[in-house]
């Protein structure tokens, strides 16, 4: 389970609610000016948790401008890329001359190591996503010009992106370390197609690449589901089988073996981290989409050298 950092202004005498909040926004984004556009009555709430590298915290307050000055960006630490994609309320980016607005559906992504500007004319609910920016520049993306822009969220790769990155906030109690920072890659990978797609760069890869993350993001929905099949999943994203199939041709294992994948390795979670009590093991497998209990059976010695019971006991 990845520890979570909660801060609520709930615990705090209202005539110091505004000063310790500016302190806590300050400490928790590396520096960071606050403007409460003049109100003196304030309310509001933090909590962040890590996925790998990547740090996810939702933000709920009341209207509220955040301001990078340069001599603060010069000073960090580290470098981040980081957005924000309103769920309530409104938010402008400014940076380097450029000004972009989201609501919900949308989110913007700004540079950390330079001067920026962020104003909230409402009460909000944000998620703040901060990537490692040295980490993203590794993978070739060219920021420039790319800073400071909204990202749609309606549609495309965007849209994944910016569901992955709710889910993953969502999710993240519930994982184990191992889950999370690949949880963490994943963004950092989405983040990346989107930006490509945003500076007219898509190729037949990134479109191979993303179409292979709808998919994934699709099974994620529908795991449990029973009745997930190929060609349901085609139908769900208006594509063809065989695109389906070509997805994972680069892969080692075809989308049918990825499904079966993810639904054991959640099998597994739930039987090692409710060991010894629990649900019975049959409602585990068929509460995971399993239908067939022999197969179940087959494919978990298989895949872990014993019976589900067997690993149970040994957890125990």
């Amino acid at each position: 389970m990845t520890p979570s950092t909660l801060l609520s202004t709930n615990d705090v005498a209202p005539r110091e609610r505004a000063p310790v909040w500016r302190e806590w926004v300050f400490q928790h984004f590396g520096g960071l000016d606050s403007d409460l556009y003049g109100d003196t009555d304030f309310e509001g709430h933090m909590a962040a948790s890590h996925a790998g590298e990547v740090i996810l915290t939702k933000l709920e307050a009341n209207r509220h401008r955040v301001m990078r000055t340069p001599g603060m960006a010069r000073t960090s630490e580290v470098g981040y890329l980081k957005i924000v994609a309103p769920w309530r309320g409104q938010a402008t980016v400014e940076q380097n001359g450029r000004r972009a607005s989201t609501g919900e559906g949308g989110w913007v992504i700004y540079d950390t190591t330079n001067s920026y500007d962020i104003a909230n004319p409402e009460r909000c609910e944000h998620l703040i996503v901060m990537l490692p920016k040295d980490q993203m520049a590794e993978r070739g993306v060219r920021l420039g010009e790319l800073m400071a822009r909204r990202v749609g969220g309606t549609s495309g790769i965007s849209r994944v992106t910016l569901e992955t990155m709710r889910s993953t906030y969502q999710e993240l109690p519930h994982m184990s370390d191992t889950a999370a920072r690949g949880a963490g890659e994943l963004i950092m990978q989405l983040v990346r197609l989107s930006l490509l797609e945003l500076a007219g760069q898509e190729t037949a890869q990134t479109q191979r690449e993303a179409l292979r993350d709808r998919i994934r993001s699709h099974v994620a929905r529908h795991l449990r589901d029973p009745q997930l099949s190929i060609d349901g999943i085609a139908r769900a994203l208006n594509c063809s089988k065989r695109h389906l199939y070509n997805a994972f041709a680069d892969d080692q294992e075809t989308l049918a073996g990825y499904i079966l994948q993810q639904r054991l390795q959640g099998c597994i979670r739930e039987l090692r981290d409710r060991a010894p009590a629990g649900r019975p093991i049959t409602e585990i497998a068929l509460s995971w989409g399993f239908s067939n209990l022999s197969h179940f059976s087959r494919v978990f010695r298989e895949h872990c050298g014993m019976s589900a019971s067997e690993f149970r006991q040994q957890r125990a």
